[in-house]
């Protein structure tokens, strides 16, 4: 899959607990993020050899958790994630009683380690508690290539 300008890619499914399997493709410095429930972004940028605020950089629960390595392959390879996102939990009343957790494996190393997630992240498509809500593939308009995604519900 290759957006092309201004096309985030939104799955008509939609998801509680699960886990997600991303190939990616980046350029030196693309910029791009996959979304769970449309809420919390895992920062998906060409950091091999690029620095950048830690907070962005590929693997990062954006804004919120820096990551634990940058494990990032040069351009022109493929990178994976693997992260396993449990929902955040809330009441009848819509009260929050638990917050969101992520796990992050880049390329087979450990980056976010049951990281709570302390809400929204970035520009969110989807704000406020839901029950579920769906993978989202956010487009800068840089070169980006995806390949091999799936999602598994827990």
């Amino acid at each position: 899959v290759e957006p092309k300008g201004n096309s985030d890619l939104v799955s008509d499914a939609t998801f509680q607990d699960m886990q997600l399997h991303l190939e990616f493709n980046v350029d030196p410095k693309s910029n791009s993020g996959v979304y769970l429930r449309g809420r919390y972004e895992v920062q998906i940028l060409g950091a091999f050899d690029n620095d950048t605020y830690p907070g962005g950089t590929a693997g990062a629960w954006y804004n919120q958790h820096v990551p634990l390595a940058n494990p990032c392959r040069p351009p022109g390879e493929w990178n994976t994630y693997d992260i396993i996102f449990r929902a955040p939990r809330f009441d009848d009343n819509g009260k929050q009683l638990e917050p969101p957790m992520g796990t992050v494996i880049f390329n087979g190393v450990v980056v976010q380690n049951n990281a709570i997630i302390k809400g929204p992240t970035g520009s969110s498509m989807l704000k406020g508690p839901a029950s579920k809500g769906p993978v989202f593939l956010q487009d800068h308009s840089d070169p980006i290539r995806f390949a091999n995604i799936w999602v598994r519900p827990l």
